[in-house]
């Protein structure tokens, strides 16, 4: 299963990935100058969420392009189980 992101949906998750990141540093930064437990944790819950919104996008996207392919090839019922099965395993690792 490829994934295939264009446009503002790439676009969005790379924002998303890149405000983790930053969040993240900020973080690393936190720890090193012995900030307080609970604006660490604050920081850390934020980079959490921005990470699984990232996360959630490319499932909804890789969703959508997986609907269309097996309904364009006119894939069996058993394939389209499948991939409902892959996709629900990927959703719910983020769960």
């Amino acid at each position: 299963m490829e994934l295939d992101l264009a446009g503002a949906e790439l676009k969005a998750v790379l924002n998303r990935l890149r405000r983790a990141q930053g969040q993240i540093s900020g973080v690393i930064r936190m720890i090193e100058e012995g900030r307080d437990c609970e604006d660490v944790v604050t920081q850390l819950a934020a980079a959490s969420r921005a990470l699984d919104r990232a996360g959630f996008a490319i499932i909804a996207t890789g969703l959508q392009q997986c609907l269309t392919d097996v309904e364009a090839r006119g894939n069996a019922d058993e394939d389209r189980e499948q991939m409902r099965a892959r996709l629900e395993k990927l959703f719910l690792s983020l769960a």
